[in-house]
């Protein structure tokens, strides 16, 4: 019987947006997208250079072949472009719970709606195809532009993890929670299918 990390390994899409599991055709279209400051900012890593981009790309297909993470290339359907990435990741199958994390997207797909479709795609995956009882994301407590964001696809924020591991630079970075639940799913998914109500900001 498959796992959820292999049962994941499959192509989500909609009419807004594809996701796809990584594929080693997918290093440079995604480093056209990476290749800029503004994106890690928040991020647990910085890429600033082409071999800090490669450690980064190897290290989601290792993770991927590992069945540590199932990480999805994202398409923008509209343009036609890779605009970034997504990841289930922290799977505990056995306690019906996972992540949706290592979220980053290019700077031109920022506001597009690309990370709300892209976040209903892989819930909807959890809740319906996997039987997740639990979907939880993390951010920086500094970004508040990703908070504002989770809170706008319908995730409860449930506090602060402090200290909760090093960011570059130095400093040590506050980790906030976030989560949907299966019983709350239906009214998510209702809300995010109706559109939001205010502009949704990428995570």
């Amino acid at each position: 019987m498959l796992n959820w990390a292999e049962r994941a390994r499959v192509e989500l899409a909609n009419e807004h947006v594809l996701l796809r599991p990584i594929a080693e055709g997918d290093r440079e279209p995604l480093r056209e997208q990476a290749m800029d400051p503004a994106i890690w900012r928040y991020f647990v890593q910085l890429i600033e250079t082409d071999e800090e981009f490669d450690a980064f790309f190897d290290n989601a297909v290792d993770d991927q072949a590992a069945g540590q993470r199932v990480v999805y290339v994202i398409t923008d359907r509209r343009s036609g472009l890779v605009a970034g990435s997504m990841s289930f990741c922290a799977i505990a199958e056995s306690a019906g719970r996972l992540e949706i994390g290592w979220s980053w997207l290019g700077v031109k797909f920022h506001g597009q709606g690309v990370n709300r479709w892209a976040k209903f795609l892989m819930m909807r995956e959890a809740f319906e195809d996997l039987g997740a009882e639990r979907v939880e994301f993390k951010t920086d407590a500094l970004n508040l532009q990703a908070r504002q964001g989770l809170r706008n696809i319908g995730a409860t924020e449930e506090g602060i993890l402090r200290s909760f591991n090093p960011m570059p630079g130095g400093r040590r970075r506050d980790a906030v929670y976030y989560s949907v639940l299966r019983g709350e799913w239906p009214s998510v998914r209702d809300q995010l299918l109706a559109g939001p109500k205010v502009r949704l900001r990428e995570s």
